[in-house]
């Protein structure tokens, strides 16, 4: 059964700042190979090297690039110097975005290391854990549980930030808009259009300045963002140990990445290499991320009217769950689970949005998470992997 006290000790034991490529990152990777190997059980290592640009620098040079360009669109600023200004800031965003579609081959500026570590439970089909321990079939069956297990904090916080994405993003695409049809249809000058416009770029500019500003530290104790989430996999790990809780049909796959909160490092180097060639009809992936005090579950092909347990269990508990439908573009957010939907892995991510005002900040702390909640997740998801092992 789904132990709360062990979910409610591990909690606190991942509770401490981990930063991708930190020495306490490692550590905390440490602590997490003994725990699984006292279940006589031996974690698989998949080290990577990686470098923070893409996640840390490549949004402040490129946002700040764009807001260049709106600035000198609006202002129609004229002479050699400004269009040879232009000409070169446009070149320099297109060469970074394609420098950065595929991030993970970046290596500019510091290098650090991490790693990711997982664990296979084969299902009762297989008599032995250790046959074929490590492969992955093209025509098997799986489910693969995903957790980050590094965490780190930020000058503003994921709400502020969030926020600040969004409303870049509504600024400059309204203004280049605005400014297009002013040089269409109004070229001689329009006072009341180049008010808004002003308004616009000032909007942006601040929205900019934050973006900018915002800078990553590792005082942030990330027991939301990604404790919960670990303790969940490893209580769900704990539990379908055991041979009679085992599934009959799916391989489950306990999976603990590095370096998620440095642009989705750990799912990018080597795990997604590993599952890639795998049929995207019959294998799916469920992604915890940061628990609190309910949880939201982003359905995107593992629950359907088939799972008649798990829809009544969520009927339920209504007061601490919803259901919804995933989407492909979350502004400001990145997550490993958002990285497999685009890879069109079918599954379920799960998070709690009220979260947002504690995440990548210092209170981020366990005081602020409902055991009880992780429990009840446990539960549902314990449910929902043996529907959807009878369909």
């Amino acid at each position: 059964m789904i132990d709360k006290n062990r979910i409610k000790a591990n909690l606190e034991k991942f509770s401490v700042p981990r930063l991708s490529g930190s020495e306490s990152e490692k550590d905390s990777f440490n602590l997490l190979k003994e725990k699984i190997k006292k279940l006589n059980l031996e974690p698989q290592t998949q080290n990577f090297s990686f470098s923070s640009f893409y996640s840390r620098f490549y949004p402040k040079i490129s946002l700040a690039i764009l807001f260049a360009i709106l600035y000198i669109q609006i202002f129609r600023i004229q002479g050699v110097f400004p269009r040879l200004f232009l000409s070169i800031i446009f070149t320099l965003l297109i060469i970074i975005l394609i420098f950065t579609r595929n991030p993970e081959r970046i290596k500019i500026g510091k290098i650090f290391n991490s790693q990711n570590v997982f664990v296979k439970l084969s299902c009762k089909k297989s008599t032995n854990d250790n046959e074929e321990a490590y492969s992955i079939g093209k025509t098997s069956l799986n489910i693969f549980l995903f957790s980050h297990l590094d965490s780190k904090g930020q000058r503003f916080t994921i709400k502020v930030r969030v926020i600040s994405v969004r409303l870049w993003i509504i600024s400059i695409l309204v203004g280049f808009a605005l400014n297009a049809i002013h040089t269409i249809f109004f070229q001689d000058s329009f006072l009341f259009i180049q008010i808004i416009e002003i308004i616009l770029l000032s909007t942006n500019f601040i929205f900019t300045l934050i973006i900018v500003l915002n800078t990553t530290n590792n005082n942030s104790n990330g027991a939301i963002d990604n404790a919960s989430g670990v303790s969940c996999v490893l209580e769900l790990l704990n539990f379908f140990l055991l041979q009679e809780n085992r599934l009959d049909n799916y391989n489950l796959w306990f999976v603990f990445t590095g370096a998620e909160e440095t642009g989705t490092m750990g799912i990018r180097n080597y795990f997604y290499k590993y599952m890639k060639e795998l049929d995207r009809s019959n294998n799916y992936t469920i992604n915890f991320d940061s628990i609190c005090n309910k949880f939201y579950l982003y359905n995107h092909g593992l629950i359907n009217n088939l799972n008649h347990k798990t829809l009544n269990l969520i009927s339920d508990k209504e007061e601490i769950t919803e259901l919804r439908k995933s989407k492909i573009f979350y502004p400001g957010i990145r997550s490993d689970g958002l990285f497999l939907l685009r890879k069109k892995f079918p599954g379920l991510g799960i998070g709690d949005e009220s979260v947002y005002s504690y995440v990548h900040s210092i209170d981020d702390t366990v005081d602020k998470i409902n055991i009880s909640v992780l429990e009840d997740l446990c539960n549902l998801i314990t449910v929902l992997l043996n529907e959807t092992d009878n369909k």
